[in-house]
């Protein structure tokens, strides 16, 4: 019996590092057997699953409210599944794009101020030729309504979904309302975490050490075609080992029609492993604030092998330096395209936030990429501020899969007369719309700071304006 184990053992041992090494040939070959697009397509199918009975839950508590909570699987009477509707959950939330709590009436803008509508039905100030006490409760509702939700806070947050994923990170209990249920959610935590988890964690360290050691080599090699060469080759197999790594699925549109070569590439902002995605597709020099603990060890691996940009964005010379040092860049064309994130900080996926005008000052030309996530397979935002990178990571590899779109977009020119901050919005708003994103002109640095005095001051003198029927 105990040989009989011994040799089962073995078996699985030399099963499993076929396995790797088989994902690792094909990964960095840039090949894939399709395993992972069956693999998407069947957790749709269980979600859709899960969906269904999660409304028939629904209803039967709708209709039947003095039967109490019980089992779903065991309770009489209940709806079939055929019967239910393809329509989204009734317990399930919704991105707070389409579910919006309440209906403001005045809208706020980090350029325009205070819009108001100019006609309402209750209460018309477009006539109005004096103050009265009264005008004040009206803009004290419109401030609670800004105040229970704005356009601003939300996108600092996890983006909700309108049915559930079977991830365990959720306080809405669907685990429990249903056995069928309770059995995926339960067999979901063993296959993420007890196989899924453990190969992941295998394939990252095997890809970091495949990036360190390479980039270190690359570093003792003059410059010239050569080492330009070598780093694009083992860049490209080192984050497509990554990917892998994440069991993510990703799809280039327009490419490789519009996929820049050169010059300097601008893309949306969701998580550091956006450059993860973006370079198992292509070679890129990077430019970011300069990082501590597991993010400085990349960058400075990355450093060694080819051309990037770190700086300190509290300090003003290293912003005047940054600007500098990317013209020389961009003007020489051995060196690989740069990708910058504009705005700055992560945002949850649902939109795009300010883009910061110093790479469009840079150059009269862009080469927009927009990038979004499929978040029923796991959340890819990092919330820099309440959560480091390594537990990020370990958030992405426990989740179901990093599902995700990337649209190349054709390169965009600056118009004579116009500037930086100009151009900028018109970047943005063409990324957004590209990645089906809502297209906000805030700051995305508001997550970490307060909002300018001068934003503040421009809405109080707005608001005079408005009472004094200006």
């Amino acid at each position: 019996m105990e040989q009989v184990l011994i040799t089962l053992s073995l078996i699985a041992i030399i099963i499993i590092c076929f396995i790797l090494c088989l994902t690792i040939v094909l990964a960095a070959l840039g090949k894939s057997l399709g395993v992972r697009r069956l693999y998407v397509e069947t957790l749709l199918k269980v979600f859709e699953f899960g969906r269904k009975r999660i409304k028939s839950y629904a209803e039967m508590e709708r209709h039947r409210p003095e039967q109490g909570e019980g089992d779903l699987d065991t309770a009489e009477g209940l709806p079939g599944e055929d019967s239910v509707p393809d329509t989204p959950t009734t317990p399930t939330t919704k991105t707070p794009d389409f579910d919006q709590v309440i209906h403001r009436d005045i809208s706020i803008s980090a350029t325009e101020g205070i819009t108001i509508p100019s006609k309402r039905s209750d209460y018309n100030l477009s006539w109005r030729r004096e103050f009265n006490i009264s005008d004040m409760m009206y803009f004290m509702k419109c401030g609670m309504e800004c105040i229970i939700q704005d356009d601003v806070t939300q996108r600092f947050t996890a983006e909700e979904l309108q049915s559930w994923n079977l991830l365990t990170r959720t306080d809405n209990g669907y685990q429990f309302i249903s056995m069928r249920l309770t059995i995926l959610w339960g067999a979901g935590c063993v296959v993420r975490y007890g196989i899924l988890l453990p190969f992941r964690m295998v394939l990252c360290i095997f890809g970091l050490l495949f990036l360190i050691m390479s980039t270190f080599l690359i570093g003792y090699i003059p410059e010239g075609e050569m080492k330009r060469k070598l780093n694009s080759t083992f860049s490209l197999m080192s984050h497509r080992i990554l990917c892998r790594a994440m069991s993510a699925t990703v799809t280039f549109h327009n490419s490789p029609i519009c996929k820049p070569l050169r010059g300097i590439c601008v893309a949306n902002h969701t998580s550091p492993l956006d450059v993860v995605i973006l370079s198992c597709d292509n070679c890129y020099a990077m430019v970011g604030q300069s990082h501590g603990g597991f993010l400085g060890i990349m960058q400075r691996a990355l450093s060694r092998a080819t051309s990037h940009i770190w700086f300190e964005r509290s300090e003003i010379k290293d912003r005047l330096l940054v600007s500098e040092t990317m013209k020389e860049h961009v003007e020489n064309e051995d060196k690989l395209p740069i990708l910058i994130f504009p705005e700055g900080t992560c945002i949850n996926n649902t939109s795009v936030m300010m883009f910061k005008k110093g790479g469009f000052e840079v150059t009269p030309i862009v080469y927009p990429v927009a990038i979004k996530y499929d978040s029923r397979f796991g959340d890819a935002f990092w919330n820099s501020s309440k959560e480091s990178m390594v537990r990020h990571i370990y958030n992405i590899m426990t989740s179901w899969a990093l599902v995700a779109d990337v649209w190349y977009l054709p390169p965009m020119r600056r118009n004579d007369g116009e500037d930086a901050v100009s151009f900028a919005g018109r970047v943005k708003a063409e990324i957004a719309r590209a990645g089906g994103l809502v297209d906000l002109e805030w700051d995305g640095q508001l997550k970490r700071s307060k909002v300018k005095d001068t934003w503040k001051s421009k809405s109080q003198q707005d608001y005079s304006k408005i009472i004094k029927a200006e």
